[in-house]
């Protein structure tokens, strides 16, 4: 089987080691996190298959549910709740999130495995975020994953893809509060590169498509 990674959010010890010990028993790379802070730095800097989510993370904690909407949103990453919720009200605003399935505790194993395989082939059909740019006269939905680089020039933005430049009127600040931060990054005041799309880079500058970049010295930390 080809190695999948599996984020494992979950507040109890106990359970999350037997959480582990079964994907561990499956073929599974496991990344944990104890509440939805260390989920969401993960994210940000790890690519994963599937996100396995327990509801309650700790008093006065963010939900797993809220997490879930989050993932939803920002990430095309499939997610599962594991969790000993099982009342209709629960289950309804935990549906309402669009997860890949909802598993309770306890668990079969072959269950849990069951459901994450579903997951994981599903969300290979998965849905690509997208952003409302501007082609000339006309709005159009531009994949995220055709941006090369994002570049800004007055009160516009630049979409830098293969086939053409989209642009957009806003800022640079206001556009990576909408983006995947797993997926882009600032470099300069004036550029925003998918980082998916960097072909080499060095200090000063790096190559997106042939085209040199600049990076700010404000930026080089995002870099390293």
């Amino acid at each position: 089987m080809k190695e999948k990674t599996i984020l494992l959010v979950e507040d109890d010890f106990l359970n999350r080691r037997l959480s582990k010990k079964a994907l561990l028993d499956n073929g599974y790379f496991v990344l944990e996190a104890k509440n939805a802070r260390e989920a969401r730095e993960i994210l940000k800097r790890k690519t994963v298959t599937l996100v396995i989510l327990d509801i309650h993370l700790g008093e006065l904690e963010e939900d797993g549910i809220t997490l879930g909407q989050h993932i939803k949103e920002e990430y095309a990453v499939p997610f599962i709740y594991l969790t000993a919720y099982d009342n209709a009200e629960v289950i309804a605003k935990a549906v309402s999130t669009s997860p890949y399935s909802y598993l309770t505790k306890p668990f079969k194993n072959s269950d849990l495995i069951a459901s994450i395989e579903i997951a994981v082939w599903q969300s290979d059909k998965k849905y690509i975020p997208k952003i409302s740019v501007r082609d000339m006269d006309y709005n159009v939905e531009l994949p995220l994953n055709k941006i090369n680089y994002i570049e800004s020039e007055g009160n516009y933005l630049l979409f830098h893809t293969d086939d053409k430049v989209y642009k957009l009127r806003s800022t640079v600040r206001q556009i990576m509060e909408t983006l995947p931060e797993a997926s882009f990054v600032q470099v300069h005041r004036a550029y925003i590169v998918n980082k998916a799309k960097v072909e080499k880079s060095n200090l000063k500058s790096l190559m997106v498509k042939n085209t040199e970049i600049p990076i700010s010295k404000n930026y080089v930390q995002n870099i390293i």
